[in-house]
């Protein structure tokens, strides 16, 4: 199965490649699990984990033993007990189970510490490989490599085969097509369809600057204010100084000028 879905993606691969001026597609391919198999480091830590994975197994198995002994106890026992104690001892026993269960879950479970660990210790080794595929396919010209241990596991592809970006633009073009209503609209958004990803990316480089000069026109003007703002609030203080200087000025000649009339009626009288 696998190898006929391959065969299939090559296929259509090569049609690409057929419709980009015949241009050749140079293919490639690793086997990860051999890459895994003779990898020292990996080999190591894969040893440790099989051992604590076999000491997990052996305490899942001695839980459900236990809930099992329980239960053949229960069964011999049954007809020497109250209808109580067998109630308190099934639930004992459902308590046990469940427990026993849950650890099984928690160690082998698709999110247990087995599936993690395995990830953790995988993973480094992906990183490498992943790094030395990208080498090696510039050095050697290659289009694509995949690994044949996986399901297309493509892990390596030339830039230039990419066609999300226009995958995106298309969902997006189809949603507003939905939403169109006039004639206008709807020539406008045939003429955007009509651009290739190049051509959008030069008009979103224009839209970028033309939007950047306006943030610049706008902290420009924004600064301006401030320094205005600025300005007018530091006059406003020396207005205030200066008033403040003159009442006081005023007040202090007041205040001398009742004094001295003051002094001038307690020499009279």
């Amino acid at each position: 199965m696998k190898k006929r879905i391959f065969s299939i993606f090559v296929i259509a691969v090569l049609g690409l490649g057929t419709a980009l001026a015949q241009k050749s597609i140079r293919l490639g391919y690793i086997d990860m699990e051999y890459i895994l198999e003779n990898v020292p480091e990996y080999q190591e830590a894969s040893k440790q984990l099989e051992s604590r994975v076999q000491e997990w197994k052996t305490e899942a198995e001695a839980k459900m033993r236990k809930v099992e002994d329980m239960k053949t106890r229960l069964d011999n026992e049954r007809a020497l007990l109250t209808k109580e104690l067998i109630e308190e001892r099934e639930g004992e026993i459902a308590y046990m189970e469940q427990q026993a269960l849950e650890y099984q879950q928690n160690r082998f479970g698709p999110n247990g510490d087995y599936m993690i660990q395995k990830k953790q210790l995988v993973r480094p080794i992906q990183d490498q490989v992943f790094t030395a595929v990208q080498q090696i396919a510039e050095n050697r010209n290659l289009d694509f490599v995949f690994d044949r241990t996986a399901d297309i596991g493509m892990i390596y592809a030339d830039k230039q085969y990419d066609v999300s970006e226009t995958v995106l633009r298309t969902i997006k073009r189809t949603a507003n097509r939905e939403q169109l209503e006039t004639k206008d609209e709807i020539e406008d958004l045939e003429k955007a369809e009509s651009r290739t990803v190049e051509q959008d990316a030069e008009i979103t480089k224009r839209e970028e600057l033309v939007e950047e000069r306006k943030s610049e026109r706008e902290a420009y003007i924004e600064e301006k204010k401030r320094e205005r703002d600025s300005l007018k609030a530091a006059r406003q203080k020396e207005f205030e100084e200066r008033r403040a200087k003159i009442l006081a000025e005023r007040e202090r000649k007041k205040d001398s000028i009742l004094k001295a009339r003051e002094q001038k009626n307690d020499t009279i009288n």
